[in-house]
């Protein structure tokens, strides 16, 4: 779908304030109300937007660590039977994408501490089909943002 002016001004009021009102995001583009709802649930049934979600600060609830770990998986039908192992535990995965270069999986985690770090890790690497993990702590986040359109 190819987007026009104003729905891209809708989708980045929308990136930068979720939680606009429908009136309110009516008075920034200059619109009615009724044709702010039928924009955005045109762009929902298009699968442009996906969702709605608040941004958490997961060191305020006590998890303190985020890691990015590559997984090295050793032949592509093991990769969703990863999935479904992954699936099956819950070990703070917050992310996981399938990546081309050394790895073949890139997890973001976020958890309490070094030791429950290292469980993730042990669980990862029992998986059927991972040979390899590296994990990258990150000390902090410069920046993290939504991409502007």
């Amino acid at each position: 779908m190819t987007l026009d002016s104003v729905n891209k001004k809708i989708l980045n009021i929308l990136l930068q304030s979720g939680r606009m009102s429908y009136t309110e995001l009516a008075k920034a583009v200059d619109m009615k109300p009724p044709s702010i709802i039928e924009r955005i649930n045109k762009m929902k049934n298009d699968g442009i937007i996906k969702g709605y979600s608040a941004q958490v600060d997961y060191s305020k609830l006590g998890y303190d660590i985020t890691a990015l770990i590559g997984v090295i998986i050793d032949s592509p039908e093991h990769i969703s039977a990863f999935e479904a192992s992954v699936e099956e535990i819950d070990i703070g995965i917050v992310n996981c994408y399938h990546v081309t270069g050394h790895y073949t999986l890139m997890l973001r985690v976020v958890t309490e501490n070094t030791n429950s770090l290292a469980l993730i890790i042990k669980k990862l690497r029992i998986i059927p089909g991972v040979t390899k993990t590296n994990t990258i702590l990150i000390l902090t986040t410069m920046m993290e943002r939504m991409r502007i359109i």
